[in-house]
């Protein structure tokens, strides 16, 4: 029993360090290639989010037919990486002054768009949208 209990308290403690973070910003592939080298991330899925249905396969996507985003979800060690580097990384692989697509991808599915999973990661993101707007390194056009 004491070995059952240990097992299970390791668990949630290294169940409590991997966090989920997600991102819209253009292709996905692209943003994959952007967060899979990180240091403490762990994997990064492409997929789709938003939309008019709970299904979505790349043809209907990509067409921009669906109301759907292209995604990355990306799973990371919150001890080795912040959620507000991610967010550093995630504004510097985007034209956020961009409102119709993201560099050569154009079209809704290519939008950039932040999806939080917590209050905290909603506060950070919005947060770190008001910095990138007061530094003046992209105005709205």
């Amino acid at each position: 029993m004491k070995y059952v209990l240990g097992l299970l308290l390791l668990m949630n403690v290294v169940m409590a360090q991997e966090k989920i973070a997600i991102f819209a910003g253009g292709c996905f592939w692209c943003m994959e290639a952007a967060f899979q080298p990180l240091k403490g991330v762990q994997e990064v899925d492409s997929g789709y989010m938003g939309g008019n249905s709970s299904v979505a396969n790349y043809e209907e996507v990509s067409a921009g037919n669906s109301g759907h985003y292209e995604v990355v979800q990306i799973h990371y060690d919150s001890d080795i990486i912040t959620y507000q580097q991610l967010l550093d990384v995630f504004w510097k692989n985007i034209n956020p002054t961009d409102e119709r697509g993201q560099f050569a991808d154009r079209g809704k599915q290519y939008e950039t768009v932040i999806f939080y999973t917590s209050p905290k990661q909603n506060m950070l993101a919005e947060a770190s949208k008001v910095a990138l707007e007061k530094s003046g390194k992209f105005k709205k056009r």
